[in-house]
Order: structure tokens, then sequence, then C-alpha cells
């Protein structure tokens, strides 16, 4: 199982990101797929779920309206877009795969919101 997540990286508040993160090894469509999150000094934090075949989503309070979570079941890709960043959503990022008891971790990407 190899997750690639991308898109991550350096950016002013107010602005936007948008993350990758491409699955193999899983039969992918039969996953939730979601983002956690953890920020210096802080706990991990599930910012956001997507199931399927359905695609129903949730967020946490923290990014609702300001976050999009998204996935593309025939390239095997879950997206997260995120708008009107704050320096308060700085963190590592991890895809997470989940199927029953089963859970895969991404290794992570760096989210900085800083001026």
């Amino acid at each position: 199982v190899q997750f690639v997540e991308s898109g991550g990286g350096l950016v002013q508040p107010g602005g936007s990101l948008r993350l990758s993160c491409v699955a193999s090894g899983i039969t992918f469509s039969v996953y939730t797929m979601n983002w956690y999150r953890q920020g210096p000094g802080k706990g991990l934090e599930l910012a956001a779920t997507i199931s399927s075949p359905s695609g129903s989503t949730n967020y946490a309070d923290s990014v609702k309206g300001r976050f999009t979570i998204s996935r593309d079941n025939a390239k095997n890709t879950v997206f997260l877009q995120m708008d009107s960043l704050k320096p308060e959503d700085t963190a590592v990022y991890y895809c997470v795969a989940n199927f029953g008891k089963t859970n895969y971790w991404g290794q992570g990407t760096q989210v900085t919101v800083s001026s």
C-alpha cells in the first residue's frame, strides 16, 4: 500500500492550496478517505472525510465552509481544496484510507500559513 501526497507548501493568510493523495495497492473505491492534520504542539484532528460510493462528506467545525474534500475513484485520488487559509491551519496533513478496522496512512505533507 502506498500513498503519494502532494500540494503542500507555504501560503499567505487568505490564500488557497489543493492537496492531492494518490493511492496504490488498495481497492480505492471501497475505502472511506480522510484528511487528518496535526499542528505544532497540537493533537491529531480529523479535518475532512468522504465516503464511497455515496461521496458523502463531513468536516471539522474548524474547516467547514473553507475546505472541500473530493475524490476521483478512476484515478485512485482524493483531494482537499483549502481556501481562506488561516495561520491556525498550519499543520502536517495526512491522507488516511479507512475500511472497517483497517487504516492506511500517507507520509504527510506540510502546510504552512504565514505572512
